[in-house]
């Protein structure tokens, strides 16, 4: 069965976004720095489809071929006219406000996340990417199995949590860590 696996950029202060929701990067989250090259090479289907040519990205997906992503995650896309940020990968969107795709390679779910998450983890491939955002995260968080954090050196006092939600205390075990000179940490954590 493959993997939910959490792959997302955080604050030191645990804020994947600013409090206004607005897409950080660039303006809280480095996006030069030693770390940037690694994260490309590893993890190149994180990288938005509209980007990859010209970053001179050709590379399959290694990790992940499906996303999940909640409708404020969607919507600073959406916003500038890119309606399939991720056409290289199975792109669902949980949301209750957006009734109907505004493309066909971009899936809405508007039902229970857990059983679609579960759906999916049945199926047959690589693993899954949850994207963001905090509130999709706590609303899947039981069938999270991974968390592979992208700790950045900024404090932002407020913001979008990683986890915007009620959830219990949830143990894992910290499986890999790379500091990078630019002052980002990638942690790669397991549910224990």
């Amino acid at each position: 069965m493959r993997k939910l696996v959490y792959y997302a950029a955080a604050t030191i202060d645990g804020f994947i976004a600013g409090a206004d929701g607005s897409d950080p990067t660039g303006t809280i989250f480095e996006i030069e720095g030693d770390h940037m090259p690694v994260m490309i090479a590893e993890y190149p289907e994180t990288v938005p489809t509209h980007m990859r040519a010209p970053l001179g990205i050709d590379a399959p997906n290694k990790h992940f071929d499906t996303l999940l992503m909640g409708r404020a995650s969607y919507q600073p896309g959406l916003d500038l006219g890119v309606t399939s940020p991720y056409a290289h990968l199975r792109q669902y969107v949980f949301s209750t406000t957006i009734t109907e795709s505004p493309d066909p390679d971009v899936e809405i779910v508007s039902g229970d996340p857990i059983e679609k998450v579960r759906e999916l983890k049945r199926e047959d491939g690589k693993d899954i990417w949850l994207c963001g955002g905090g509130k999709l995260a706590a609303a899947v968080q039981p069938e999270i199995d991974e968390l592979r954090i992208k700790l950045n050196p900024v404090a932002i006092g407020t913001g979008i949590p990683l986890f915007d939600g009620e959830l219990g205390p949830q143990r894992f075990r910290l499986a890999a860590s790379r500091a990078f000179e630019s002052g980002m940490i990638f942690l790669t954590y397991v549910r224990r």
